[in-house]
């Protein structure tokens, strides 16, 4: 089996356990992709029919607003999953992109894909159901984060809990994220 695909199984077996033949079918339904730097998972106005999950690598998901401006709402890195997901869940065209910000690794899965695992496999509804907690709540955490605190401790915030970003994210991206200049980020 492939480094990859023994990455994914411990992923998914920090939260459902599989049996062989379990896995095995789940696995068929995963396709390995790699991607260079600058390349889009996502692109705005295009239709979404796959998630990700990173194997290796660095992406941001963003949105542009009117005035040509980025708003970074996410950098997803090593078993990150990423997608544009109401356009992934409800089949509609993208509204925000997903790029690469270094050569990637990456396991894609299609909508349907995904429907027939869950189906054919309880644990891995078990799975998804798990992964969609934890990432309203840290949805909900990032919301909290811009609303009641200063860009300052947002930024004491990242260097607590994800120091490795600030080496890898160009200083212009991490103000983004956090909604600063990046002369304000200089001064924090």
């Amino acid at each position: 089996m492939e480094q990859e695909h023994l990455q994914l199984r411990r992923h998914i077996e920090e939260i459902s356990k599989l049996t062989e033949e379990e896995w095995e079918f789940i696995a068929s339904h995963f396709h390995l992709r790699r991607l260079k730097k600058h390349h889009f998972l996502v692109q705005e106005g295009q239709k979404v029919d796959h998630e990700f999950w990173i194997v290796k690598g660095l992406v941001k998901s963003y949105a542009i607003d009117a005035k040509g401006k980025e708003h970074i709402m996410q950098f997803g890195m090593e078993n990150y999953w990423v997608s544009d997901y109401p356009a992934f869940q409800f089949k509609r065209e993208a509204t925000m992109n997903v790029d690469c910000l270094e050569d990637s690794v990456f396991f894609s899965l299609s909508f349907n894909d995904r429907e027939t695992i869950c189906h054919q496999v309880p644990a891995m509804a078990n799975f998804f159901r798990t992964k969609s907690n934890l990432g309203y709540i840290n949805l909900q955490q990032r919301i909290m984060s811009l609303l009641t605190q200063t860009a300052e401790e947002r930024y004491e915030e990242i260097l607590q809990k994800m120091p490795h970003l600030i080496q890898r994210v160009p200083k212009r991206l991490l103000a983004s994220f956090l909604g600063v200049s990046r002369e304000t980020l200089s001064r924090l």
